[in-house]
Order: structure tokens, then C-alpha cells, then sequence
């Protein structure tokens, strides 16, 4: 950046955001940069972190722009031009999530296992979300709460728990699971702030599965649960 001053680092920053918004979302040309920011808020969960300073800095460039030639009158603070530049790399750019938080260590079961030997597999690893496959194609998840859900209604109806756990199939018990979207399955080119969204987006999502392309045929690369969000977030405050 030797030689560039820093107003125009910062309008450089900022038509990038501008262009990825209107490119990203296909907003109306006649759309101001703050209307853009406010209806990308509810699309984008890294428009929807910094809104508010968004649009202090569209009002910033209009302060130091201030004629229709583009004429510089003001240079902003270099804090706020490398602010803005992150932003902008953030929202063009935004981090894999495959490369950062995601657990890529995956442990999976056939769907023939019974609830037995799950429940003793999350035990063991600790990771209380297993995929579910039959054969070659992931058909549910395991997790543990809702596991825990199943077999308490089991209790409640009287039944006998080590012959359920026992005799029951993890297949048989994956229709079971209360509300079919607690988990999702995405392609690996899923970025950070896409799954920030859909956790935003549905408030039962536990899990997000990652294969090659999506497909329910794939082996799954990774895992993203509800419990990385705190994660994911840091890392888009930090990110450089």
C-alpha cells in the first residue's frame, strides 16, 4: 500500500463492499449504500456484525468525497481505513469454515447399530453428534439429547430401558427425533459467515455436516455445531 494515501485505501475498501453487496444479493443500482447495508443485515451475518459501523463509514466516504469528480477533501485515521479493509475482505472474501473451526475427525455409524452401542460411542469420543449411514448414504444424525429425549419417553411408557437400548436399531430411532431440521448438510466451500447465517436463520440447527459437494451420498468432511458459534464469531473479529 506504499504510496496510497489513506482516503484512497478507505473509497477502495469501501466500493468493494459496495460492489459485493449489490453482485451478492442483486440490489437496485439506485439503492444507497445504507439502504444496502440495512437490507443485507438480515442476508449476511457479517453485514449484520458491523451494520451500524457500515453505515457510519458510507457517511464517512460521502464526508470525504464531496463532489460528483470524486475530489478527496478529508483523509481518515489509518485505524479506520484498516478497519474498513478487513471488512471488505471479509464480506468479498469470507474464510472457509472447513479451514477453521470445523471438527474433521468424524466418527460415523451403518445404520444397523443399535442405540447401545452409539450411546457407548459418544461416551467414549465425547462428541455427542454421529452421522448416520446407510451404506453409502448419510440418512439422520445421532445426538445425544435428543437420543437422551427418546429414551425418556421409553421410561415414561414403562418400557425396559437396557432391552430397548438394546434391541433398537439407530435407524429406527432417527424418524423419532423431534423436528427433521436440527441438522444440515452443506458443501464444503461453505464459508463462515454462510454458516453463521443458517444457524441465525433456524434456532433448532445442533449441526451443520460438510461433504465434497452437499450431497447425502458424500462421507461427510466435517462438523460445525451450535457450540462453535462463539468460535466462528471470534474468528471474524479477528480476522486479517
Amino acid at each position: 500500500m506504499a504510496g496510497t494515501t489513506n482516503a484512497k485505501r478507505f473509497i477502495e475498501a469501501y466500493n468493494k463492499i459496495d460492489h459485493s453487496l449489490r453482485v451478492q444479493y442483486n440490489l437496485k443500482r439506485g439503492q444507497t449504500f445504507s439502504d444496502c447495508v440495512r437490507r443485507c443485515a438480515s442476508l449476511n451475518s457479517i453485514v449484520r456484525k458491523f451494520e451500524d459501523t457500515l453505515i457510519d463509514y458510507g457517511r464517512l466516504r460521502n464526508a470525504i468525497i464531496h463532489r460528483s469528480d470524486n475530489y478527496i477533501i478529508a483523509e481518515p485515521h489509518t485505524v479506520v481505513v484498516e478497519h474498513i479493509e478487513k471488512i471488505a475482505e471479509l464480506i468479498s472474501t469470507p474464510p472457509l469454515a472447513i479451514n477453521s473451526v470445523c471438527r474433521k475427525d468424524v466418527l460415523t455409524v451403518q445404520s444397523d447399530v443399535n442405540l447401545k452401542s452409539v450411546i457407548k460411542l459418544m461416551a467414549e469420543s465425547g462428541y455427542s453428534n454421529i452421522p448416520v449411514y446407510k451404506d453409502l448414504s448419510l440418512i439422520g444424525l445421532a445426538n445425544g439429547q435428543k437420543i437422551m429425549d427418546v429414551i425418556g419417553k421409553e421410561l415414561i411408557k414403562g418400557s425396559n430401558i437396557d432391552t430397548f437400548i438394546e434391541n433398537t436399531k439407530i435407524e429406527d430411532v432417527i424418524p423419532k427425533l423431534v423436528s427433521s431440521n436440527y441438522y444440515s448438510v452443506a458443501d464444503a466451500k461453505l464459508t463462515i459467515e454462510e454458516a453463521l447465517n443458517m444457524f441465525y436463520n433456524n434456532r433448532k440447527l445442533l449441526a451443520i455436516l460438510l461433504t465434497k459437494t452437499g450431497n447425502f451420498m458424500e462421507p461427510v468432511l466435517g462438523i460445525i455445531t451450535v457450540g462453535d458459534i462463539i468460535d466462528l464469531n471470534n474468528i471474524l473479529e479477528n480476522y486479517e
